[in-house]
């Protein structure tokens, strides 16, 4: 597919024309259109941008073999591409593929777990200084010997690998927005003109391009960008984005270690902790961060998939604060005071950390709950089984009792504590009473209606309770109480119609029975059946008045199978009376006889 695209994308123009052209003819190159093809078949679809490396050598590779332009065999001698060396499109290609192997190179050292250090950075920077080299080249060639479109795309290609080293080194700002806007012109331009898939190429690299503009102009100070505003861009998807989301996570992490500086205490539910580790502030300043998206005014406007991502991001702050705080505490040596302030912070970051994975379940929950009651949506998604919701009340359960038990750990306990606990009590009150009348919703869909209607009456009594200590706890959210009042209402529809449904089928048992044994045959008739009745003798489970017994009951295949017997073997001589036996005359004794006894014949 890609060898299609690269056809379609590299073109010749008409060789009919005049001689002049003949001699020297315009190659016709559509860079994005290749580019994208190229990135989005090899890894970057998923940021992969070692796989692409991998790519773009193979490919170079392939190139100087069939142009039969490689550098000697025994000593490298290099040979240069000048604009007589290119007689053909491919020579464009190797330059154009080894300043893309450089970038995806630059971009890899940028995507390491804990970003680059010196070393690499220094690196890096010479990675994008050689594509910025070879993106030169390309855009020369093809003003020489491409067409103008191929020269306009050269040229904003250029722009834009330069704009990217300038980005990369926190320098010449104003240098790099020129850059940035010169390629966006190019591709606003060249987007208005040539096929539907060229024009939404275009749309999306302008796209692209706009949020690093808009920080090139907030660093000049032309733009009163704020940072919530630069986060909402960091939530665009690309690859010319990547560049960008790596520079912007560096600055967010540079001004968290600032303001980090100020938080020397953990509050939690009345209890100071003091942080003295730098990174344990840097870490628990993020997640704090993270929270406020959460629990902020445009928490609302949020999509599930962002909540459930930024949860995501608490979590991996939260563990790494509670890993800077275990490393302290392994070296705190004998200090008893040091230990039991480090043992605090633990307890308090583990709890917190508690309260989100409580949060993260209830949103879980509300998803599957949103997916109960459809059928089928537009994306085709699978449609939410109550035992998936029964396994979600099991999950908040175990989270509220291990939060209970880390809460209820220590002597000296505060108040604050105390009520804390006592919510989670209620709470798992609460998930209790769910859990039951979506475990009788499972049995409902079973078509088990004596222990649905049980457990409905169940679920019912444990809301009632729940009810009961909710009203009496002030603490607890009007939310939890409107959804423990439907979920009362539910519980005595539901039992009302198990009730009725159970009742019909008893009446309607017997009559069911008479039907499905008067469907019980010998045979099979031609259908696959698992088991037939004589072969069940020995298990005590029911044949006509399960529900849940899809196919119809056989008592035994009929006619029966031919079954193998022994017999005495049967010898049938068939050759003899076709085989020529020898003549054994010679070899037979011969009598011999007198004179006498001739004449007796």
């Amino acid at each position: 597919m890609a060898k299609v695209n690269e056809a379609t994308a590299m073109e010749i123009d008409d060789p009919n024309s005049n001689v002049s052209d003949q001699i020297s003819p315009k190659y016709s190159v559509h860079v994005l259109q290749l580019l994208k093809s190229a990135q989005m078949q090899h890894g970057l679809r998923h940021g992969d941008y070692a796989r692409y490396r991998r790519y773009c050598t193979a490919r170079l590779r392939r190139l100087y073999k069939s142009l039969k332009f490689t550098h000697g065999r025994g000593k490298y001698t290099r040979k240069a591409i000048t604009e007589s060396t290119v007689t053909e499109v491919r020579f464009l290609h190797l330059v154009l593929y080894t300043a893309e192997r450089a970038w995806s190179h630059a971009m890899e050292k940028r995507q390491l777990p804990d970003g680059p250090n010196a070393r690499q950075r220094i690196y890096l920077i010479g990675r994008l200084r050689k594509a910025v080299k070879w993106a030169d080249l390309f855009s020369h060639l093809c003003s020489v010997k491409g067409d103008s479109r191929t020269s306009l795309e050269a040229e904003a290609y250029a722009s834009y690998m330069k704009g990217n080293l300038l980005f990369e080194q926190d320098q010449n700002w104003d240098t790099a927005l020129r850059n940035f806007k010169s390629a966006r012109a190019v591709y606003e331009e060249l987007g208005k003109y040539g096929d539907v898939e060229n024009q939404v190429l275009c749309r999306e690299r302008v796209e692209e391009l706009e949020p690093s503009i808009r920080y090139c102009l907030h660093k000049i100070g032309e733009s009163n960008l704020q940072a919530s505003e630069l986060l909402q861009i960091g939530e665009m998807e690309g690859p010319a984005l990547d560049l960008f989301k790596a520079k912007l996570e560096a600055v967010m992490a540079e001004a968290r270690s600032q303001q980090a500086a100020s938080l020397t205490e953990f509050y939690w539910l009345g209890n100071r902790f003091p942080i003295t580790n730098a990174k344990t502030r840097v870490a628990i300043l993020k997640a704090q961060e993270l929270e406020k998206d959460l629990h902020g005014p445009s928490a609302d406007s949020l999509s599930a998939e962002k909540r459930l991502a930024t949860f995501d991001k608490i979590f991996t702050a939260y563990h790494e604060a509670r890993s800077c705080i275990r490393s302290d505490l392994a070296s705190a040596g004998n200090a008893e005071n040091v230990k039991d302030d480090l043992n605090g912070l633990d307890k308090a970051v583990s709890a917190v950390l508690g309260q989100r994975t409580i949060e993260r379940n209830q949103l879980l929950v509300s998803i599957a709950k949103s997916k109960l009651t459809r059928r089928r949506d537009d994306k085709n998604e699978k449609v939410t089984k109550p035992e998936e919701l029964v396994r979600l009340y099991d999950l908040l359960l175990q989270n509220t009792a291990d939060l209970s038990d880390l809460v209820s750990s220590g002597r000296d306990r505060k108040p604050e504590e105390v009520t804390f606990a006592e919510e989670c009590q209620l709470k798992s009150l609460a998930f209790r009473a769910e859990r039951c009348f979506y475990l009788a919703r499972s049995y409902s869909l079973a078509g088990k209606r004596t222990e649905a209607y049980s457990l409905y009456c169940r679920a019912r009594s444990l809301a009632e309770n729940a009810l009961q200590k909710f009203q009496s706890h002030s603490n607890i959210e009007q939310m939890m109480i409107k959804e423990l009042k439907t979920l009362y209402d539910e519980c005595r529809s539901y039992s009302c119609i198990e009730h009725a449904t159970g009742i019909i089928e008893e009446e309607k048992a017997p009559e069911n029975l008479s039907k499905k044994i008067s469907t019980i045959s010998l045979n099979g008739a031609h259908k696959k059946v698992e088991k037939y009745l004589l072969e069940k003798l020995d298990l005590y489970e029911s044949a006509v008045s399960d529900s849940n017994v899809k196919a119809l009951p056989r008592i035994e295949p009929f006619p029966p199978a031919f079954q193998s017997i022994p017999r005495n073997p049967i010898v049938l001589d068939l050759a003899y009376n076709a085989i020529d036996f020898p003549s054994l005359e010679n070899r037979m004794k011969k009598d011999k006889k007198g004179f006498i006894s001739r004449l007796w014949r």
